[in-house]
């Protein structure tokens, strides 16, 4: 029996089975995304996206839909289902009877007495999305036809019906060819059955309508052309392979390879699986260089804070990667030399650097050989945050960072609306302050045990630790809230509660106090705790906006501003086990646990970015957050060592 499944009640039910999706993506970097129905709700939804070099790596959309319908007796049975405006047409939804999600999405259809089945492959090491039909029972023959939606734009654009789209087909063994507009690449559309014929009969379906770009208020109808139809005859117990690819295939290999694929797919029974499973779609391998990709679909890859906070949980966490880890962590530092030395809008960003490491040596690297390797980078950070070096952040005669460019957002917390931020928080941030001190201490206390001789780097940070520390706590404690105020400027404390505090007492060297610990839990637990997630200000709070809905203006005011994060789970489950002990155990069990029977909602098997801060908190945001599912992994890895501990 499959782990994750959808029955006939659910799927014909529009408003549910259209908020659900799946997601594939594999090592190359392409991606296949859709809802459980087929029918595409977004701009990024699409059979086969594909990274694109020759565009600067970004994805494209290449083939939107594939239309099946069934001719039997004269009659046409049509198995799609598309939005335009308001009219969904056809309705093929109508004819679904079952959904299973793993191995891979396989749709069951029951037409009378015909039931067919498709199941969906994305391809793990090529730009090829494989869909195989069958025709588990049928009282006759069977003509079965299927209709290519072509795209060739970015994921993020949207397509007008043009003069200047290429859609006679090229000829090739099994099926045709493509090749839309010029300088991108050829879809090879091919079939498995020898008998097959294409149609060319090209036409545009103009308005198609992306319901979820719609309700978010973003432009969300395009045209898409169809340049004709496959035919091909099927008996009961017959099976074909369609395959959408950049490489030419053998048609008569095809079925082989679909059925080796699969058999290679991991298998999955039960929710600690599929988020290992998660973990991995999450880390690209295009042109050999491993990525983390933020999030799915529309999120980009190589990002540096959404990397170093990822890193450990999706490498070290879900498979013990160490070579991975610093793999991804190499090419991260190869590619992010600006924003690790000199400029970046999210000033805390590189101190995760000391934090991964941190993660990285406790999972058990030699220390000695992490410092060698890593150390002149640390160093290299450090400095970078001395007056004068960085326009947009600098260390203060009192040790503390003050970030501020006028009207920017500097720290992760960076929705604008109409170009201007929303929480621009100036000044001095608790947690770009907490994860300063934290960097600091560590190069220092690597650098006393594996550093080079006659280094003065101890000596000279030295002397700026300690007055960190020595200011921390006097700049952003507040007795009268009972916890830290979330940044400070010209004209005193910011006392928004928000969960940035929770990094002042979780990093490994904390700036605090550990018997005010206590106190900053409870109100975290009182003001920000939720069953999914930590919300990012208080509900008591006027600025409080406890749903992520509406239009891009209502999203963007709830961003940051009480919607939750899973992420900030790791921090305040670490917190809690350090505050609380082992009567947390079962609390941390239950929050995790939560997220599992989530996995048929949004993106279905894996992880949401997002969710409201007010019941019954439905996820948004992108349906597979590789800082969602790194954090769990984290709070996973806690529960395995807490109950090896108990022993």
């Amino acid at each position: 029996m499959a782990f994750l499944k959808f029955n006939k009640s659910e799927l014909v039910n529009l408003s549910y089975s259209l908020r659900r999706e799946i997601i594939s993506a594999n090592k190359t970097g392409a991606y296949c995304n859709t809802s459980i129905l087929t029918c595409n709700t977004r701009r990024y939804h699409g059979l086969l996206a594909v990274a694109l070099d020759r565009f600067g790596g970004d994805k494209f959309l290449l083939l939107s839909a594939l239309d099946e319908s069934l001719i039997v007796g004269g009659k046409q049975f049509n198995l799609g289902i598309h939005c335009y405006g308001e009219v969904y047409e056809p309705r093929g939804h109508k004819y679904i009877v079952d959904f299973e999600a793993d191995p891979v999405p396989q749709i069951t259809y029951k037409v009378g007495d015909i039931v067919f089945r498709k199941s969906i492959l994305l391809v793990p090491d090529q730009d090829q999305v494989m869909i195989k039909f069958e025709l588990l029972s049928s009282p006759s023959k069977v003509t079965v036809q299927l209709r290519p939606f072509l795209a060739f734009r970015s994921i993020h654009a949207l397509t007008a019906q043009n003069s200047e789209a290429r859609l006679t087909p090229a000829p090739l063994q099994g099926g045709v060819s493509f090749r839309v507009y010029p300088n991108f690449p050829e879809l090879m559309l091919q079939v498995s059955d020898s008998s097959a014929k294409f149609v060319s009969s090209p036409y545009w379906y103009n308005g198609i309508t992306y319901s979820d770009e719609y309700r978010r208020g973003y432009d969300c109808r395009e045209d898409l052309p169809v340049p004709g139809w496959f035919s091909f005859d099927m008996k009961e117990g017959g099976s074909v392979v369609f395959s959408a690819s950049l490489k030419e295939e053998l048609p008569t290999g095809l079925k082989r390879k679909f059925t080796d694929k699969l058999r290679k797919m991991p298998h999955i029974t039960n929710s600690r699986d599929q988020l290992v499973h998660c973990a991995d779609l999450l880390v690209s391998d295009h042109n050999f260089r491993k990525k983390v990709v933020a999030g799915f679909s529309w999120m980009y890859t190589g990002l540096l804070r959404e990397t170093l906070q990822a890193l450990p949980g999706l490498t070290l966490y879900a498979k013990g990667d160490k070579e991975a880890f610093e793999e991804i962590l190499d090419n991260l530092i190869a590619d992010e030399q600006e924003r690790l030395f000199c400029k970046t809008t999210q000033v805390e960003a590189p101190f995760f650097m000391a934090t991964a490491l941190q993660a990285y040596i406790d999972y058990g690297a030699d220390p000695a050989k992490v410092w060698d390797k890593y150390g002149t980078t640390m160093r290299g950070i450090i400095e970078s945050y001395l007056p004068g070096e960085r326009k947009e952040v600098s260390m203060q005669p009192d040790g503390m960072l003050w970030a501020q460019m006028d009207g920017v957002a500097l720290s992760w917390m960076n929705a604008y609306i109409g170009g201007r931020a929303v929480t621009e928080r100036a000044g001095c941030q608790v947690e770009t302050n907490a994860l300063w001190y934290n960097a600091i201490c560590f190069c220092i206390e690597m650098e006393k045990q594996f550093g080079s001789a006659g280094s003065d780097f101890v000596a000279r940070w030295s002397k700026v630790r300690d007055l960190v520390k020595a200011n921390f706590t006097k700049m952003f404690w507040n007795d009268s809230i009972g916890c830290l105020a979330d940044y400070v400027d010209n004209a005193g404390q910011h006392l928004e509660i928000r969960p940035n505090q929770l990094f002042a007492l979780w990093v490994k060297y904390s700036p605090v106090e550990e018997d005010l610990f206590p106190a900053v839990i409870r109100v975290v637990d009182r003001e920000l705790l939720t069953a999914r997630g930590v919300r990012t200000l208080s509900p008591r709070d006027g600025l409080y906006k406890g749903v992520y809905d509406g239009s891009q203006y209502e999203r963007d005011l709830a961003y940051h501003n009480g919607s939750t994060r899973p992420f900030l789970l790791e921090q305040y489950v670490a917190v809690s086990f350090q505050v609380k002990g082992a009567s947390f155990k079962n609390t941390a069990r239950a929050l995790v646990d939560g997220f599992y029977e989530d996995l048929g909602k949004h993106g279905v098997g894996s992880f949401s970015e997002l969710y409201d801060g007010d019941p019954p908190q439905e996820p948004h945001g992108a349906i597979s957050s590789a800082l969602s599912t790194a954090a769990l992994l984290s709070i996973e890895n806690m529960l395995d060592k807490f109950e090896e501990n108990a022993k």
